[in-house]
């Protein structure tokens, strides 16, 4: 089982900062005119008292930009990948149904200015993100004055953030994609925590928290308390009822959306 910076040395999630419900990029509403990942959303969650989820994609030159979509055709006023634009041309962007740009990660520390913990997604598309995107995001996250924790869906990006920023918390994703169909239709308790065991055990050195899909939870956390009780376990996306409980009871802080606990 690969070694894990747990709550204690370099690399070590505040825990006392974190513990609380994180905003998924942000604290969005479009009914209130707050697109995801935008400085509104941003600052709403900060007004709450909530975490903010943030995504991070490479524009033309290497620069993150806080976007969650490869292609921009989804929320902003043009098309294409985010990745074929330079920073300038996309600041010049405007969200659709919003006069807002989209926000480069410095940017975004800049306006968030350690007034809430940050956990950043690392986003890995088609191909590996280019070197010197992870270069600059664990440059400016290592810089950074506030509670602050890198995390990718990608090993190798993780273990990269790792090297190029040492001291800044990092965790791994684990979503639904390294299971067969067939878990989901198995009804054996015995079954499924095997099958999550298997994923887990291929998790990241150095890591000190997972961010799982709330379907998982119940299967991660019996796989947490007996092989690495040390990790912090966030949750993603909360939405329903159903789903609150579940976090309630095995996450130790969800990340929600279309609600406010």
């Amino acid at each position: 089982m690969a070694r894990h910076a747990g709550q204690r040395g370099e690399g070590a999630l505040d825990r006392e900062s974190f513990l609380r419900p994180i905003a998924h990029r942000g604290l969005h509403n479009r009914a209130k005119g707050r697109v995801e990942n935008t400085a509104p959303a941003f600052l709403a969650a900060i007004d709450k008292g909530y975490g903010i989820e943030c995504d991070l994609q490479a524009a033309k030159d290497g620069t993150p930009m806080v976007f969650h979509d490869e292609t921009l055709d989804r929320l902003v006023q043009a098309s294409g990948a985010i990745a074929t634009h330079a920073p300038a041309g996309l600041a010049r962007l405007r969200y659709k149904q919003q006069d807002t740009a989209i926000l480069s990660f410095a940017e975004m520390l800049q306006l968030v200015a350690g007034r809430a913990p940050l956990l950043v997604e690392v986003k890995r598309n088609k191909r590996p993100p280019p070197k010197v995107f992870l270069e600059r995001v664990a440059k400016e996250a290592a810089a950074y004055q506030g509670p602050i924790a890198l995390m990718s869906f990608d090993r190798d990006v993780v273990t990269a953030l790792g090297g190029l920023a040492p001291g800044v918390p990092r965790g791994w994703i684990v979503g639904s994609h390294g299971l067969l169909a067939r878990w989901w239709a198995a009804t054996s308790t015995a079954r499924k925590d095997a099958a999550i065991a298997r994923v887990l055990a291929g998790a990241p050195a150095g890591i000190s928290f997972l961010s799982v899909d709330v379907r998982l939870l119940r299967s991660v956390r019996a796989w947490l308390d007996s092989h690495a009780p040390e990790l912090t376990l966030f949750c993603w996306t909360v939405r329903t009822q159903r789903q609150r409980t579940a976090a309630a009871r095995w996450a130790d802080a969800p990340t929600f959306e279309g609600y406010e606990p």
